[in-house]
């Protein structure tokens, strides 16, 4: 190994040996969440990604491509309970082909896929009845990938055409959905399933197909049409007219200061009329002219006529003969028809109410708000409409229960706010101590190091090189050239001798013994101290 490499490593174990207990546990505590993070992106960079194999499948239909699957080794995702079953996106393709080879998803309503099965001796009523089978099921599947319809079924009742029956009956439908989860289908989806179920079958009304959904809700009920369809579109109106209303009298009395109300009536019938209107051509020849004319040959007779006393009184002479001629003529003729027909939900009538606070009116006068009003809301007095329109005195017990709401509020959000800042500073000051007692007892922990090592410096000299740093014949030389110096705290009776020589190594190294003897007499727990630092320097060291 290069000596620049094993420098690092020899660096970095002297690193780690310097650590104390609690940085080796938070250094090991580390590693191990390295370790596990770098496992865990491994694994969820290597997971394979999940594509839908088939979706919207039944029970049985699920079970059968899960078997199909398990057989294959294939791994595989179950999704929306069940009915969604996910591959990984390299076998989806391979796995929906040995799926359509296999028969898989084999349970559905069939759709014209039934007519491939019919043989030639068939009878006419299986004909018919297969026949709307598959319509059903068509009708079906087409409805069930409505977004927010997770199932239906189609139920058609189609009479039979006879040149015996008088009245034909109108075909019917009836169509239940499921739905996903609690959600309902919106009234404009109850329509697209009505229409779409009405213009698959010829002759069949809107009004004719029935829509119920999983809870027994009934959308769209027979002969009625959409429930709650002229309700909604007289509610759509009158929100429509109060929207333009209001907007009006905000702008001129100000916001809050009127009040509108329209009430209106919708035809729920459907009227057909139909008007045949015959003019003459004029400057048209005729389409065809007959003239006839008969004549009478005979004599008079001479007996007269009977008077007023029954007395015969003579006639005048003729010759007897008569003449008549007829002629019949057929003009041309112009003929108009037009047919009417009006739908349901044709408005009849409308009634506003406006209600504007005295106070706020200023100098507008009740006509003339009843005209602005009344062009706003398109009032028609010949079809029956009304309108009024008063200057009353508003309450205001509501706009102080009002204020009196929005100001507890507002002193409630006030409130949360600093309870969530007054939790913020506690959670703050939670983490700040400890890391703040935790430097200063660093701090003070270094400063006592420091202090331990100047008192040892003062009782036992310059401290020695370290072992590795002196040789064998370095070691005794060391240990002669190494100071003597005496305890500071400790009584010593000046020598008025003269200073003797300087003393062998072994008479120091005792010396010294005693000194230190000494001091652990008088005071053991001071002399503790400075042998427990001076071991934890050489540990570091």
């Amino acid at each position: 190994m290069p000596q620049a490499v094993t420098n690092v490593f020899q660096r970095i174990g002297r690193v780690i040996a310097g650590f104390s207990l609690a940085q080796r546990t938070i250094a090991i505590i580390g590693v191990a969440v390295l370790a596990l993070g770098i496992v865990a992106l491994s694994s969820w960079l290597s997971r394979p990604t999940y594509t839908p194999l088939f979706s919207g499948m039944s029970a049985s239909d699920a079970n059968a491509v899960v078997e199909q699957l398990r057989s294959s080794s294939v791994p595989y995702e179950l999704a929306d309970g069940g009915a969604t079953v996910l591959v990984p996106e390299k076998d989806v393709y391979d796995q929906r082909l040995a799926a359509a080879s296999a028969g898989l998803p084999g349970s559905s309503s069939g759709g014209y896929s039934l007519l491939d099965d019919m043989g030639v001796t068939t009878s006419e009523f299986q004909q018919s009845v297969t026949f709307k089978r598959a319509i059903e099921g068509e009708l079906a599947a087409t409805i069930s990938s409505i977004k927010g319809v997770t199932a239906a079924s189609v139920q058609l009742a189609i009479p039979e055409e006879s040149v015996f029956v008088s009245e034909t009956v109108d075909p019917t439908a009836s169509v239940f959905v499921e739905t996903s989860g609690s959600s309902t289908l919106s009234p404009k989806q109850v329509e697209a399933i009505v229409h779409l179920t009405s213009a698959a079958v010829s002759g069949m009304k809107p009004e004719n197909v029935a829509v119920v959904d999983q809870s027994g809700q009934t959308l769209s009920a027979a002969g009625v049409g959409t429930t709650g369809g002229m309700d909604q579109q007289a509610s759509d109106y009158e929100a429509r007219v109060t929207a333009s209303v209001q907007q009006m009298l905000d702008t001129v009395v100000g916001p809050g200061n009127a009040t509108v109300t329209v009430v209106a009536e919708i035809d729920h019938s459907v009227n057909e009329r139909v008007e045949e209107t015959y003019t003459p051509a004029e400057g048209a020849p005729p389409l065809s002219e007959q003239s006839r004319t008969d004549r009478q040959n005979g004599s008079s007779s001479n007996a007269g006529v009977l008077g007023p006393d029954n007395i015969a009184v003579p006639s005048a002479e003729g010759d007897g003969t008569s003449e008549s001629t007829e002629t019949s003529k057929t003009n041309a003729v112009n003929k108009s028809t037009q047919s009417t027909s009006t739908p349901a939900g044709t408005l009849l009538r409308q009634s506003v109410s406006v209600a504007v606070d005295a106070g706020a009116g200023g100098d507008l006068s009740t006509a003339q708000l009843s005209d602005l009003v009344e062009t706003a809301a398109g009032i028609d007095t010949e079809r029956g409409d009304a309108i009024t329109v008063e200057l009353v005195s508003f309450s205001q017990t509501s706009s102080e229960a009002a204020q009196a709401a929005l100001q507890a509020a507002k002193d409630a959000e006030g409130a949360e706010r600093q309870s969530v800042l007054l939790n913020t500073l506690i959670i703050a000051a939670a983490i700040a101590i400890p890391l703040l007692a935790g430097v200063i007892a660093l701090i003070m922990r270094s400063r006592r190091r420091n202090s331990a090592a100047g008192e040892f410096d003062q009782l036992f000299g310059d401290r020695p090189p370290a072992l590795s740093a002196l040789d064998a014949g370095a070691a005794t030389t060391a240990i002669d050239q190494a100071p003597t110096t005496p305890l500071a705290f400790l009584e010593t009776t000046p020598d008025p001798e003269p200073e003797p020589d300087p003393e062998p190594a072994q008479v120091s190294l005792e010396r010294r013994r005693a000194e230190i003897d000494s001091l652990t007499r008088q005071d053991p727990k001071r002399t503790a101290e400075l042998l427990r630092t001076l071991i934890d320097d050489r540990q570091h060291v």
